[in-house]
């Protein structure tokens, strides 16, 4: 395997050389550039500002006319507040804890192993079918989730997984998102030549799919795993949970924070709560974003 570890160094030294974009521009049309992109991050992590500001708003400021982007008098109350009411319910708050993690961590594992698997053969493959069964996971991407409401309900019921955990992560593993992203991924940045010598020196194409394909991925499902893991977080499977035990952590601060004016402020520090996790992952995992969005070829 010396002729894989050298192409994989290889690989690896190209990756790093298209990471260094080089700037030919003037001074200030560079000058205008940083500006530029300052303002459009500023503009993006507006809302993310404004919802923390709201979160330490005393009653009084959050309903004040005109906005303000400020606090006078910030307070945790908000939070006190949010904590006490969760601690008041028949069922305790770490239980909705665990069910949100329990269905974030394990869904973004298990999805990112299925959809790596899937695009795999349908990256390096050749077989009957692939051009379409290609297409349809292409045509998959085009259709919103209201559309497959129904057919996924009746499909869960017919399972007998109502009340389950299986009935919002099955729905989940089914998404194509995922298998288009890093087949694409995978067209790009795995030389078939690294493949053909691999199975030369007899590696099995199990072997070949964890010690050359998944590293050579990395950034992919790095890229996938905030997607994946942001969107369990806000799952709610109000549609297929009814036991009050298995219900979501969104579904719960959601119904916390519908109290009235009363609990404006519990609402706007659940908001802020339930934005945490994802942010974290997002923090851990975008230095990949960019590079997979470009060798993907997604815009």
């Amino acid at each position: 395997m010396n002729r894989i570890s050298a192409v994989l160094i290889n690989i690896k030294t190209q990756f790093k050389e298209r990471k260094r974009v080089r700037l030919a521009r003037s001074t200030w049309g560079n000058i205008f550039v940083f500006a530029f992109l300052i303002f459009i991050g500023v503009f993006m992590a507006f809302p993310l500002f404004y919802a923390i500001v709201q979160s330490f708003k005393p009653i009084n400021e959050i309903f004040i006319y005109p906005p303000r982007f400020f606090v006078k008098q910030p307070t945790l109350s908000n939070y006190t507040l949010a904590f006490q009411l969760a601690q008041n319910l028949n069922i305790p708050f770490s239980r909705y804890a665990f069910n949100s993690l329990f269905i974030s961590i394990v869904g973004t594992t298990v999805y990112i192993l299925v959809a790596s698997l899937a695009a795999y053969p349908l990256a390096k493959a050749k077989f009957p079918g692939l051009f379409i069964i290609s297409q349809l996971v292409i045509w998959t991407l085009l259709f919103r989730t209201e559309v497959t409401v129904i057919p996924q309900y009746i499909v869960i019921a017919k399972l007998g997984l109502i009340n389950s955990y299986g009935a919002i992560l099955l729905p989940a593993l089914a998404g194509t998102f995922g298998v288009f992203l890093m087949k694409q991924f995978m067209v790009v940045a795995i030389p078939d030549s690294i493949l053909e010598a691999a199975r030369i020196d007899g590696a099995s194409e199990y072997r070949i799919f964890w010690k050359i394909c998944m590293p050579c991925v990395k950034p992919a499902w790095l890229t996938l795993i905030i997607f994946t893991f942001q969107s369990m977080w806000n799952a709610t499977g109000s549609q297929y949970i009814y036991n009050e035990s298995l219900k979501m952590l969104p579904t719960v601060l959601t119904q916390i924070s519908a109290g009235g004016i009363a609990r404006a402020g519990a609402g706007s520090a659940v908001v802020v709560m339930l934005m945490i996790p994802p942010i974290i992952v997002f923090l851990i995992s975008q230095s990949s974003v960019m590079e997979t969005m470009a060798q993907s070829g997604i815009k």
